[in-house]
């Protein structure tokens, strides 16, 4: 890798914050040559550029991705993720046989730290945190959690040493450009549909998310999710030594025992790590991430009574299942992250026993809301729809036989709404089943919003 970059010009597509962390991370590794390109004008990029400009080898080029920068004199094409790969520049590079990368690969490359890489349809975010809590509590000297939570996974290869640790939040979007990436644990959390918009088939998003074991040795750990059929039949694909995690006994990983989280080898216990009552995340999905983390941490190093610690402490991350406040006996649930069906329906299932109200609506990813709607037909009392979807939800729960719903402008109109029907002892969730990218730059600016109008209303009404 090192000599391709110093010998030939490096294309960076994308300038948010992986394509970033891949030009620095280029410029700092000694590249001759890099041009950053971007679909936003410079107006909209000053930040950005600013950055960039420290770095004399660094041109950057705006308003658009010209396939025509693709020349023989380039060596490597780096893909920030979620940027269409059916872009002409990525097309002109394939036929030129120039390789087109995922930024983790790059950082792979110049990765010193163990790596574990954590991916799957839903759970990733919290399961990394959980993760790097772990490894932390393991006393791993700088663990960090990095890819699509916190920090880009270039920036994690350029600061953490041989002594610390990285968990990996890995998207489809990263993985499906992969060459020689490998991490020595690598775990698969659970499949559903997703992306269908990105990948164009479920087939095509399965075989991306199953990449991260591709380049696996004997010597590295695979953790399969026993209960996820799509999941689990990769056991016979794998080349790592193969970790299971599931909610009773398993050969070898995660499991429960006796009402407790448990360490398996040989299909017997091997450690009790906590109750599982005393497990602090909420929901049944949650005890899944749990596991499933568990059985990653272990696999890296670390010790039992530090994972069953951090069990006992770790608490929600922000937008999924966050608890956001209290307004009369409702409860404010903001789950901004629930950004597909199967997502949401872990949302509502989370809270056995309440009655709910749910929002949710946002551009929709070529999903199939069918089975949400039944969901929605079992625990919600009724139904606020925003957004370019809200019809396709609204055809999909008068399907499934549920009529109490209302199509509203935005979320402003969709809380207000919410607060006004809401009765004590009920809960609001916020689950939108489908991406921002209508209303919002990302999940978390759509997060932050509607914590911000509960947290009005919940100031309004306390002026009362």
């Amino acid at each position: 890798m090192i000599d391709l970059i110093r010998r030939k010009t490096v294309i960076v597509a994308g300038l948010a914050r992986s394509g970033m962390a891949a030009a620095a991370l280029l410029a700092e590794k000694g590249a001759r040559n890099i041009i950053v390109t971007d679909l936003r004008p410079a107006a909209g990029l000053e930040q950005e550029l600013a950055v960039l400009g420290k770095y004399g080898q660094i041109r950057p080029v705006t308003g658009g991705n010209p396939p025509e920068l693709v020349t023989r004199e380039v060596g490597l094409v780096i893909k920030s993720p979620g940027i269409p790969p059916t872009l002409e520049i990525f097309e002109r590079a394939k036929a030129l046989q120039i390789p087109v990368l995922s930024e983790i690969e790059l950082a792979y490359a110049f990765m010193r730290a163990p790596l574990i890489g954590i991916t799957g349809t839903n759970g990733k975010t919290t399961t990394t945190a959980l993760v790097a809590e772990m490894l932390a509590e393991g006393r791993f000297n700088g663990a960090l959690a990095a890819g699509n939570i916190g920090v880009p996974l270039c920036k994690a290869a350029s600061t953490v040493g041989s002594s610390g640790a990285v968990a990996a939040e890995l998207s489809s979007f990263q993985l499906a450009d992969i060459l020689h990436f490998r991490p020595s644990v690598a775990l698969f959390l659970n499949f559903a549909e997703d992306h269908l918009d990105y990948h164009g088939s479920l087939e095509e998003y399965y075989r991306a998310k199953k990449r991260i074991f591709e380049n696996q040795l004997p010597g590295d750990f695979a953790v399969l999710n026993a209960a996820d059929p799509a999941v689990a039949q990769l056991e016979n694909e794998l080349s790592g030594t193969l970790l299971r995690f599931a909610r009773g006994p398993v050969p070898c990983g995660a499991g429960i025992d006796h009402g407790q989280v448990a360490l398996f080898k040989d299909a017997a216990v091997i450690a009790y790590l906590c109750p599982v009552e005393e497990v602090a995340l909420p929901g049944e999905h949650n005890l899944e991430n749990a596991l499933a983390a568990a059985a990653a941490a272990w696999a890296a190093g670390v010790a039992p009574e530090a994972i069953g610690a951090v069990l006992r402490r770790f608490q929600p991350i922000a937008h999924r299942l966050e608890p956001v406040a209290e307004i009369g006996g409702v409860l404010f649930i903001n789950d901004s992250k629930g950004t597909n069906p199967e997502a949401a329906i872990r949302g509502l299932r989370s809270f056995p026993g309440k009655k709910k109200i749910l929002i949710a609506g946002g551009r929709d990813k070529g999903s199939d809301f069918s089975e949400l709607a039944a969901v929605i037909k079992e625990e919600v009392r009724y139904l606020f729809l925003y957004g370019e979807a809200r019809e396709k939800l609204a055809r999909a729960a008068r399907e499934a036989g549920f009529g109490a719903y209302e199509l509203v402008a935005g979320l402003e109109e969709a809380v207000a709404g919410a607060r006004s029907r809401a009765r004590p002892g009920e809960l609001v969730l916020l689950s939108p089943a489908c991406t921002s990218w209508d209303m919002f730059t990302d999940y978390k600016a759509r997060g932050s919003y509607f914590k911000e109008l509960v947290r009005n209303i919940s100031g309004t009404e306390g002026e009362q």
